[in-house]
């Protein structure tokens, strides 16, 4: 009778289980594994062949043995070095080499070493969470304890090595996750402290962190739109225990990274970046940059530059806040939770707003990059300013405001909007769909008069106004106010400016 055991490889940034069934026949020495396994998964005869020797365990062929194993389901292709554990364990209880053990309630993840040691597989943490939903024990590489340990009360074996994991599994030595997350200090690269001047900028940061709205910043080169985005980072919220647990499971299944992540991710592409570097895709199917940016920044440096197909492919993401990539193979869906920031010149050469530099661009020129702004990609921006060149004064004894007393005020505005928004699937204002503002942002008959003159008189769009009223909302949230006032719609009308000039 076969063996059966479960594992799990990743695929895109999931954790699929697979079943794991050994057979071990008398005969000439063979070692064959079916199942569409991937030549990495292949190349795991040499490391269990071995492995399974230096841990005292006697291999197939000094037993006139064949090991025959099969990863099911057979019609998904199977990748990487996870399955090494599960086959070694497997073969060992089939030849009567260890114990009684238990199968059915455990996952099996780990890579051989020549040397019968167990090193860490990617992916970790999406299995772990994967093993929890299934409600089975999980075995793997002690090295990834740590990144598993943030899992709440999850059920593990884990070791060094082979011989010391099969006895662990014969004495049933099992721990629990205690799903705490560690301490950190964070450090950010760029503190608001460090820029001098530029309020106006600041201001607009600071509401578009508080509400999660996309911005646009446009300005000539070197004003400082890049540093601005860098620090924009520095006053976010710091991560939720399930935000790290998302952004970790990503980069680990990605990225091969075998640590927590704390920090919101700061994504900057360049602009000859392709649809698939940005959206995902390829062969074989990975996640973009909006993936990596979850939860954290995606900046988009001069951003008319970019194809107009990668733009017009951020459109969804912006919306729904995940991916769906189809191919042959099957579908995909990734996260992309993101807050998109922009940066433009005015113009081809950069100094169309410029008071120092002159413009060298022909009207047509400039009316031509400006068209590349404008559409439907430009209509889910909700702030857009005009950032100034500011002069620099090095010696300079006026203080900046620190991004930690920045964060304060945002975090305060995010509480509020979580509160008010708990029975939603959104738990922002920049997220709040066009159905949920008349429920959630209600005006005086004063105000209401005044937004409507005002949006009337500046000729902004219908959209412009959804705009207005989800940033003068987030205006209000800062401030600590249930009531947007009429100060509030102003700001928020402000910064419709490159809305005017569209």
């Amino acid at each position: 009778m076969p063996i059966k055991l479960f594992s799990s490889f990743i695929e895109g940034v999931s954790a699929k289980k697979v079943e794991v069934e050994i057979e071990t026949p008398s005969g000439l020495f063979l070692f064959q594994i079916v199942g569409l396994p991937d030549e990495v998964a292949k190349e795991s005869k040499e490391r269990v062949i071995l492995a399974l020797k230096n841990s005292g365990i006697k291999p197939p062929q000094n037993l006139g043995k064949k090991l025959i194993v099969n990863l099911a389901p057979a019609t998904l292709k199977k990748k990487g070095s996870f399955f090494d554990l599960a086959v070694a364990v497997g073969y060992a209880f089939s030849t009567k080499q260890m114990g009684k053990v238990s199968f059915e309630d455990k996952i099996f993840v780990g890579e051989l070493s020549f040397d019968g040691s167990l090193r860490e597989v990617p992916g970790i943490l999406a299995i772990a969470l994967l093993a929890k939903k299934e409600n089975k024990i999980l075995v793997f590489p002690e090295s990834q304890k740590n990144e598993v340990d943030i899992v709440d009360d999850l059920k593990i074996i884990y070791a060094k090595n082979l011989s010391e994991l099969l006895k662990k599994l014969e004495r049933e030595e099992i721990d629990l996750t205690s799903g705490k997350i560690p301490q950190v200090d964070l450090k950010y690269e760029i503190d608001f402290s460090q820029i001098q001047g530029q309020k106006r900028a600041k201001r607009a940061l600071e509401i578009a962190a508080a509400g999660e709205h996309h911005l646009l910043m446009l300005g000539s080169p070197g004003c400082g739109k890049t540093l601005l985005a860098k620090a924009l980072v520095s006053i976010l919220p710091q991560m939720t225990k399930d935000e790290i647990i998302e952004v970790s499971k990503i980069y680990g299944a990605l990225k091969g990274s075998f640590s927590l992540i704390f920090e919101r991710p700061f994504r900057s592409p360049h602009h000859t970046s392709s649809v698939s570097a940005i959206i995902g895709g390829g062969n074989p199917v990975r996640p973009g940059e909006v993936t990596l940016a979850h939860r954290g920044v995606l900046f988009l440096d001069e951003f008319p530059e970019f194809r107009r197909d990668v733009l017009e492919a951020l459109r969804e993401p912006l919306e729904e806040s995940w991916v769906r990539i189809c191919r042959k193979e099957g579908s995909f869906l990734f996260p992309a939770d993101f807050f998109l920031v922009a940066a433009s010149n005015p113009c081809p050469c950069g100094y169309f707003l410029d008071e120092e530099k002159e413009c060298t661009c022909s009207f047509s020129q400039i009316e031509k990059y400006k068209r590349k702004l404008s559409g439907p990609i430009m209509d889910r921006i909700d702030i857009k300013i005009k950032v100034s060149r500011q002069e620099t004064n090095l010696f300079s004894k006026e203080k900046e405001e620190p991004s930690s007393k920045i964060r304060e005020r945002v975090e305060r505005a995010r509480e509020i909007q979580q509160k008010r928004y708990k029975n939603e699937p959104f738990s922002s204002n920049g997220k709040m769909p066009l159905s949920a503002l008349k429920k959630y942002i209600q005006l005086s008959l004063e105000e209401e008069r005044f937004l409507k003159e005002s949006i009337k008189a500046l000729v902004l769009s219908p959209r412009s106004f959804h705009k207005v009223l989800k940033v003068a909302r987030t205006i209000a949230d800062l401030e600590g106010e249930e009531k947007i006032k009429r100060e509030f719609l102003l700001e928020a009308l402000s910064y419709q400016e490159l809305s005017l000039e569209r």
